[in-house]
């Protein structure tokens, strides 16, 4: 016999042993109902944020008239940029930036989550990657599942990865130690989060048809921004591709259904793999909740080689969070250290306020900062 019919007959026998044998059906619950559970209440703890911030922008925009309502630390979340610089700046240095405190914490308890459990933060936490997956059910309700052809997915998902690259060029290569200590202190750091507002509150026609095109994107292509874009997500998928947390499949009792390959939002080819090796797993689990056989498709450990519950991961990637954000607070690094009364100076200057926006820009802030340093 040959070689190759003799790997025809192993392949028959393994498939004839497969459908003849008694299937152990999974007992164990899904997940997804928790998942919802905390994707919520983030995305509420985010529009409560919001409203505060509304308020504290009018107190702003009154010259100190209307109730004063401080602002809220949360709304660091939404400055990644400087949240990272922080980070940074604080390895280097050993001393938080005060301007956005909470940034650097938030910041901090989302890598490590990654590190840990996988992009988690993506399908658990965030409220633009909950938002996405509401509209990539709406388009598979209207449309059905569209994957792009591959020689067009590859190029876009690279996208997310050369904008990550080009701010870690920007930041960590071309701007100073001295250059990044005097950004983060600078006013235009300070009210970069208000700066930010009035980009969405007045914003222009050219965002406006961006975020139009981004919204409908994500409608007809499941995930449009998070797998396309963001280079958060890209710098998240990196982390997550260390985690030593996999989704690992058991070809022995897998019954190949392909049922988890279906159930993936990232168009992971799960039923095809015996580890779970893609930057683009958010660690969602629908796949681990769609296989229909007892301990075939599960969260183990890649080190101790034992399974990992799937409430065990809620609560770990939740207690993460709070954790690392709750020593923020009871350090004192949450609430920052500008006064109301500054913050109104800076409002009246809020225009003339702006960031480097070319390397030339760059090394006068490094020419600046090192003579400052003099």
């Amino acid at each position: 016999m040959s070689e190759f019919s003799a790997s025809v007959a192993a392949r028959q026998r393994q498939a004839k042993g497969k459908k003849g044998r008694k299937i152990r059906r999974n007992p164990e619950k899904p997940i997804q109902k928790y998942r919802f559970y905390i994707q919520s209440f983030f995305l509420f703890l985010s529009l409560a944020i919001g409203v505060r911030f509304y308020f504290f922008i009018r107190f702003l925009e009154s010259g100190g008239e209307t109730v004063f309502v401080s602002r809220p630390p949360g709304v660091d979340a939404y400055l990644p940029i400087s949240s990272m610089m922080s980070l940074y700046h604080f390895i280097k240095t050993g001393v938080i930036q005060q301007a956005h405190p909470a940034g650097l914490f938030i910041f901090l308890a989302i890598v490590l989550i990654s590190l840990a459990i996988g992009k988690a933060f993506c399908s658990w936490i965030c409220p633009v990657g909950m938002l996405s997956e509401w509209l990539g059910n709406l388009g598979e309700r209207l449309f059905g599942k569209i994957k792009l052809p591959k020689f067009l997915d590859y190029p876009l998902r690279s996208l997310k990865y050369l904008l990550l690259a080009f701010f870690v060029y920007s930041i960590f290569i071309l701007m100073s130690d001295a250059a990044i200590s005097a950004f983060l202190g600078s006013p235009y750091n300070q009210v970069a989060d208000i700066k930010m507002y009035y980009f969405f509150a007045d914003i222009s026609k050219t965002a406006l048809i961006v975020i139009t095109v981004l919204f409908l994107g994500s409608i007809f292509i499941r995930n449009f921004w998070c797998r396309y874009l963001c280079p958060y997500g890209a710098l998240l998928g990196i982390a997550g591709l260390l985690s030593p947390h996999k989704i690992r499949r058991t070809p022995e009792s897998c019954i190949d259904c392909a049922k988890c390959a279906k159930a993936c939002p990232s168009f992971i080819k799960v039923d095809k793999v015996e580890t779970v090796w893609s930057d683009e797993c958010s660690s969602c689990l629908q796949c681990v909740d769609a296989c229909p056989v007892a301990d075939t498709l599960e969260v183990k450990s890649l080190l101790t080689r034992r399974k990992i519950p799937k409430k065990k991961i809620a609560v770990a990637i939740v207690s993460l969070f709070l954790v690392i954000t709750g020593i923020g607070m009871i350090t004192g690094n949450w609430q920052n250290t500008i006064s109301k009364e500054q913050y109104l100076q800076h409002y009246e200057k809020l225009e003339q306020y702006g960031h480097p926006t070319s390397t030339s820009d760059v090394r006068s802030l490094n020419r600046d900062a090192a003579g400052q340093e003099r």
